[in-house]
């Protein structure tokens, strides 16, 4: 698999960002380590799911490209589609759930592709985009649970590892797993004494029960502000990897992923989205000890609603 995620890097060469890695004094003196943050805010779409995105269009077949692609998305997965399938030239229809941040919705439309709602609650979005493909013949590409996907989100912490040389710790950001497996197999195979540690909102905590009980569970539709994160199960391919490449996984409340999201706008002068910030506010709540540390943090996107800051604001602990 890690060949895979270098065949990734080498696709995406040119095509993606190599988004910035930042540190911050400040953060460093709070907790004693030597932080770095690598930025997939200002990755293209706003978030890493492009790298994914665009690793998985481009390896269609020309038939597959020209009968176009499906996926289903909160937001993030569905911008990374749509522009990766702008710049292949290839079509696109993106099942969104009706309460997905309207910044999202907007962008995905202004990408070029076709956007179905759903209600979450009420409809399955697996349901939907089989009945879809089964009609029409477009190739479904699933947000987390798929090889290519996998192996392009993978290029994030190969790319952070590259820069930085050896770190003890690597956060990641958690829904489905996707940039979790990638970033765990890149980091293990690189530097195999780096801890990594999966972050998941305390109301959706499927992988952390999965990962603790070593069977799959699936959990009623969370609500949590980390919209990017609101899965209800691992896939079938994802959590094997988790299992066999991840040291543990940790929740945070969405009071401390306000508090740190707010941390990181300031210190970091950069605009963050609460999925984007939960690897930060891992590290900040997990208890470890990471005095002396070299750690690595993977915010995953920027993509927020700026409207909704004074109801984060309010949130801060």
């Amino acid at each position: 698999m890690f060949s895979e995620i270098q065949s990734a890097a080498m696709r995406l060469r040119g095509i993606a960002h190599q988004t910035p890695v930042l540190t911050s004094t400040y953060i460093n003196g709070l907790t004693g380590a030597e932080v770095f943050f690598k930025c997939e805010n200002f990755q293209r779409s706003g978030s890493f799911k492009f790298r994914g995105a665009y690793n998985a269009l481009s390896r269609l077949s020309d038939a597959e490209k020209e009968r176009g692609v499906l996926a289903f998305s909160s937001g993030n997965h569905a911008q990374g589609i749509a522009l990766s399938g702008k710049l292949l030239n290839i079509p696109t229809t993106i099942i969104m759930p009706h309460d997905a941040p309207s910044v999202k919705i907007t962008a995905t439309r202004e990408y070029g592709a076709e956007v179905i709602l759903y209600h979450r609650e009420k409809e399955s979005r697996e349901a939907i985009a089989h009945k879809i493909v089964a009609e029409t013949g477009k190739t479904l590409i699933p947000p987390f649970n798929h090889p290519h996907i996998i192996a392009g989100q993978g290029t994030v912490a190969l790319e952070l590892l590259q820069e930085t040389g050896d770190l003890d710790m690597l956060f990641v950001c958690t829904g489905g797993a996707g940039l979790l497996s990638g970033a765990a197999i890149a980091a293990k195979n690189l530097q195999p004494n780096c801890k990594v540690y999966g972050v998941e909102p305390q109301a959706g905590n499927d992988a952390q029960i999965s990962f603790s009980s070593k069977k799959l569970h699936k959990i009623d539709v969370p609500k949590s502000i980390a919209d990017g994160a609101l899965t209800q199960e691992l896939g079938d391919i994802t959590f094997p990897l988790i299992l066999e490449y991840v040291d543990d996984i940790f929740t945070v409340t969405d009071n401390q992923l306000a508090e740190t999201m707010f941390m990181l706008w300031e210190r970091l002068k950069t605009v963050i989205e609460p999925t984007g910030a939960l690897a930060a506010s891992g590290m900040m709540n997990c208890g470890l000890n990471l005095q002396g540390k070299r750690i690595g943090i993977i915010i995953s996107g920027g993509n927020i609603e700026l409207n909704r800051m004074p109801e984060y604001l309010g949130m801060r602990e």
